[in-house]
């Protein structure tokens, strides 16, 4: 890497390793066997400040940077990649409300956002409007001037059912992006309902679901921002979530490695252990080079967001799309590593596959990403 880590990064890595190992990794079968997030262990993160970490202090937030934020994913994946995943997209939907609310709004929604007493799903996919997210069609239609009415459907919303607040793009205006609005909605409140609980392939710890708008009544109050201006915090919003995705793969695919250098050095065939065969070693070693260039483009990625850099945006989907791909790959060679047990879910090799397979997907897809470092090149 061009830069070193602070004492306090160190640090901060360094407790989230430790929870991860603690708390996490102990659970992470059990809990996917349940189909379930568990929620004092949710709060628990939070107390360490891991629910608001790029957040104001003064709601409650950690007020920590983008690549601190890749710090503790990275660790927390180490654990279990679901409950990782599912706290980004928590600290996505609060960071949200703290760069783009009223100050009114920061202090009704985040305290109880940074503690966790309350959790927070975001909601752009439709069942439509996937890569072409600006094409949505859920509508929120102004009833005088004190609410709007949501009529439409979201797919794909981890926390589902779950989550208390839901941060919601709907269109108040125009075709396009600039007709998008942004607005908190209350588990609750009369019109919105959900889907049943997906079944996936992996992230199966997270409830995943459809969420419903059927005459949905919504404070004016709960308006983010002026109209027309959602798209735009949504778009802001995913840069980071990229990273955050990023660098859960690459945590994930760190403990794979981890567990396929361990099976390398018990397992003996034709009298020797696999680790001292020049195969076996060739692949740890490429697996090992391969996740050292995921960090260093994930770290740069990071330090540029922080920096606010021009090019931010294209580093974050450079990364998105580097990292995930490699982290999938990383992760298929530790069950093939072991072998048939890799196939076998006492061993969570194959339960991290499943998991950061989907991370090739979401926020953005890696061919979407390569579209947006594309155009980014191609300007005159």
């Amino acid at each position: 890497m061009a830069f070193d880590l602070t004492e306090d990064q160190r640090l901060i890595a360094e407790t989230a390793n430790a929870f991860a190992r603690e708390k996490l990794r102990p659970n992470a079968a059990r809990w996917e066997e349940e189909k379930r997030l568990d929620l004092e262990t949710l709060r628990e993160m939070a107390a360490l400040g891991f629910a608001g970490i790029y957040v104001r202090e003064d709601v409650g937030g950690s007020a920590l940077t983008r690549l601190d934020a890749a710090l503790i994913f990275e660790a927390l994946s180490r654990g279990c990649v679901a409950t990782a995943s599912f706290m980004s997209i928590h600290n996505m939907c609060s960071w949200m409300i703290d760069a783009f609310a009223s100050e009114e709004q920061r202090r009704r929604f985040l305290p109880s956002l940074t503690t966790m007493e309350k959790i927070a799903s975001y909601c752009l996919t439709e069942p439509g409007a996937g890569s072409d997210a600006a094409s949505l069609k859920t509508t929120a239609k102004a009833d005088g001037n004190d609410a709007y009415v949501l009529n439409g459907a979201k797919a794909f919303i981890s926390g589902g059912g779950f989550s208390d607040l839901y941060v919601v793009m709907a269109r108040t205006g125009e075709d396009g992006a600039k007709g998008v609005s942004t607005f908190v909605v209350e588990k609750g409140t009369k019109g919105l309902s959900f889907g049943k609980n997906e079944q996936k392939m992996g992230w199966q710890a997270q409830p995943t679901s459809a969420v419903i708008f059927e005459d949905c009544r919504v404070p004016a109050e709960n308006r983010i921002g002026p109209e027309g201006d959602g798209f735009k915090y949504a778009m802001r919003g995913l840069d980071g979530g990229r990273l955050n995705i990023a660098a859960c793969s690459l945590g994930g695919a760190s403990d794979a490695l981890d567990r396929a250098l361990g099976y390398a050095k018990e397992r003996k065939q034709f009298g020797r252990a696999l680790a001292d065969f020049q195969a076996t070693q060739f692949k740890l070693a490429d697996m090992a080079i391969e996740l050292e260039a995921a960090r260093a483009i994930l770290y740069e990625a990071a330090r540029r967001l922080d920096a606010k850099d021009p090019e931010a945006t294209k580093f974050c989907a450079m990364a998105k799309r580097f990292v995930t791909d490699t982290g999938f790959k990383v992760a298929n060679d530790a069950l093939q590593i072991h072998g048939g047990y890799g196939y076998l879910r006492d061993y969570e090799v194959e339960r991290i596959v499943r998991d950061l397979r989907v991370h090739q997907i979401l926020e953005g897809t890696n061919e979407i990403m390569r579209v947006i470092v594309a155009r980014e090149l191609l300007k005159d």
